[in-house]
């Protein structure tokens, strides 16, 4: 079993298609192609999805949601993010959902939250972060990443190749700034 994480998909989202300038000529190319390339997770796998799942706020928009959910592999786990109604959460079949999680993978603890937090439980101490939200090309600082479509050719990021970029990113400002205001994270 494998863990893998994407954030921000933001199915059935044509606003969003258009506004971030994603390479799709439609939504329903969208949709497919973060599909196709969803294929990297197995049935056996989970499949972290770090918030804005889909676009829910019509019939049309749940339907292509459930449709969405159906067609991905994996166990699906959601971390709510600003786009996530009620509906989303109460309505599919998620194998957990929260707001902010920590979980461990062989050595390593992860910090998931849609947000890119300027420090979390055990950032000084390896904990890596992960988030969504950002769609610009900023992919993270050391010890956080983006995992957004966005960032990442609309495919999910296995745990190795998020720690791997998590050692690589340069270092945030905003880490010396908290830890000169006596941040006590470890």
């Amino acid at each position: 079993m494998t863990h893998f994480f994407t954030a921000d998909t933001h199915f059935a989202d044509d606003p969003v298609r258009r506004f971030f300038s994603r390479p799709f000529a439609s939504t329903e190319a969208m949709d497919a192609a973060m599909i196709v390339r969803s294929s990297v997770v197995r049935a056996d796998d989970d499949l972290w999805i770090i918030g804005d799942f889909a676009a829910c706020e019509t019939k049309a928009g749940r339907m292509a949601a459930q449709a969405a959910f159906a067609a991905l592999p994996g166990r699906k786990h959601l971390v709510r993010g600003n786009h996530d109604p009620d509906w989303l959460t109460r309505t599919l079949p998620w194998a957990s959902v929260h707001d902010l999680v920590e979980i461990g993978i062989r050595e390593r603890r992860f910090v998931l939250c849609h947000y890119p937090l300027v420090t979390w439980n055990g950032a000084r101490a390896g904990a890596v972060q992960l988030f969504g939200h950002v769609h610009t090309h900023w992919r993270g600082a050391e010890g956080q990443v983006n995992v957004g479509v966005d960032q990442w050719d609309f495919t999910p990021v296995s745990a190795d190749q998020a720690e791997l970029e998590a050692l690589m990113l340069p270092p945030s400002r905003l880490h010396k700034v908290a830890e000169g205001a006596g941040s006590t994270s470890e």
